[in-house]
């Protein structure tokens, strides 16, 4: 295959890429957060200088509360002659709802006199052609029945809630402008990337099988690229095994195919005679060889395939707990022969791909010499459990144990440990369980049981890194 051949991106589509798919993503909601953000601000904010307003027009209603009752009109239009910013209004109104002091000319229905604040925004009449601005008003029924209206200009309030707006909205348009940049950036990093591997999987479609992925890190990409990676040593072993049948076979064919040329060439040369018996001799001869070439060759590429297939061959799904209840009820009497206490505790588990057969062995095994190593009157038991990562099966016994530094070694084949050396054995137990476990990409652990060892079996597969 040429690099014609394999498809290309569209130019027209190169933005729509997963990268720029979660960009656009995070724009929106970075602007929805945003806006969220300002509006419980702005409330918090205008609450925040509300209550605070409500605070300062207590203070003056008490104020005005503790003077007499006809010095109220000319203390109104003594504090309206020194005001100076025009902060407050102030309106005193009769029984009957007419004017008596102060600037509010009339007297605003939506305000109540139990003294509960209320924003007003520019409906507040007040005396001359000046436009009333956004209040917060508060009003008392007084003894005599008179009204006592008190405003508070709350332009600076939001002037100052206008400012911390435009300053949230201003840094968080350069936020997003340098996170969409840097998002950019890093896509820009990502489809370098994806482009090198492109680059690499063309030269191995066209044949190649040497190359391999790029792995610079450790994200989703390298993860992917590590499982290629790890398939095409996979690929490149078996084609490598073929290779090495073919070699084989045109080696081993080599002197059948020159005796078959040699014979048909003898043919060639006699061939002008019929009815010869020697010329049919030699055609039965070159049958025979022809046959047996044949024959070699099928039983070369029976070879290879077995090879080839024999890993995972038969691997199928394993219901555990029930092969873990079957290496029990084989190993009980055993147990109960030896007097030793025998349990077998099994969890509801999810069923695994594996070799059955393969994993009795490899069970069995275990159980085995936890009863030869445990003395007679011990413990041994095998668990199933469901942990977060998978199935786990634990082989528990109360023997000798496995010290610390032979742990490793008791894996390797004929070894023997000091503690179990005069016991009858041939050291291939644990090795064929450790063959077994790698074969299904499972964990396994020796670890104190105290006293005795704990062999633990983690059914999970491992992550390529």
């Amino acid at each position: 295959m040429t690099d014609s051949t394999l498809p290309a991106p569209s130019r027209g589509r190169r933005w729509h890429s997963t990268t720029f798919r979660l960009i656009t993503l995070y724009t929106v909601l970075f602007s929805v957060c945003v806006m969220l953000l300002l509006g419980y601000i702005g409330l918090s904010v205008t609450n925040t200088m509300e209550r605070a307003t409500d605070v300062v027009m207590d203070w003056q209603l008490i104020y005005f509360d503790s003077m007499p009752i006809e010095e109220l009109p000319q203390a109104i239009h003594r504090r309206l002659e020194h005001e100076r910013m025009h902060t407050n209004y102030y309106g005193l109104f009769d029984a009957n709802g007419k004017h008596i002091a102060g600037d509010v000319i009339e007297m605003p229905p939506s305000v109540s006199i139990d003294r509960h604040g209320k924003t007003l925004d520019r409906t507040l009449k007040i005396a001359g052609n000046e436009q009333a601005p956004v209040v917060r008003a508060k009003a008392e029924l007084r003894a005599n029945g008179e009204t006592l209206l008190i405003a508070r200009d709350l332009t600076h309030i939001f002037g100052i809630r206008e400012t911390i707006f435009r300053a949230l909205i201003g840094g968080g348009f350069l936020c997003l402008t340098a996170g969409v940049l840097s998002a950019l950036a890093l896509s820009l990093n990502q489809m370098r990337r994806i482009k090198a591997i492109r680059r690499i999987t063309q030269r191995i479609a066209q044949g190649d099988l040497g190359q391999r992925l790029p792995v610079g890190g450790r994200d989703e990409i390298d993860m992917l690229s590590s499982l290629v990676n790890h398939m095409l040593d996979e690929v490149e072993r078996l084609m490598n095994e073929v290779k090495g049948a073919c070699d084989g076979i045109a080696h081993d064919l080599r002197t059948p195919l020159a005796h078959v040329r040699s014979l048909l060439v003898r043919i060639s040369e006699r061939g002008g005679r019929h009815q010869d018996e020697a010329l049919y001799q030699l055609i039965d001869d070159a049958r025979r060889e022809t046959d047996a070439l044949l024959d070699r060759f099928r039983a070369m590429l029976r070879i290879s395939e077995i090879g080839t297939l024999q890993r995972r061959g038969g691997f199928g799904e394993v219901n555990l707990e029930a092969l873990v209840q079957e290496v029990g009820e084989l190993f009980e009497p055993l147990a109960e022969s030896r007097e030793i206490g025998f349990a077998v505790t099994t969890s509801p588990v999810e069923a695994i791909h594996g070799d059955r057969a393969l994993l009795f062995e490899a069970l069995s095994n275990l159980l085995d010499n936890a009863i030869k190593f445990t003395p007679d009157g011990g413990k041994v038991r095998i668990e199933l459990k469901r942990m977060p990562s998978g199935a786990q099966i634990d082989v528990i016994d109360n023997g000798p144990g496995i010290p610390a530094d032979e742990r490793d070694a008791v894996l390797q084949r004929f070894y023997r440990g000091e503690r179990t050396r005069h016991l009858a054995g041939s050291g291939l137990g644990l090795s064929i369980v450790s063959a077994v476990i790698n074969v299904h990409d499972f964990s396994m652990h020796i670890a104190d049981a105290s006293p005795g060892t704990r062999i633990t079996i983690e059914c999970r597969t491992k992550t390529l890194t």
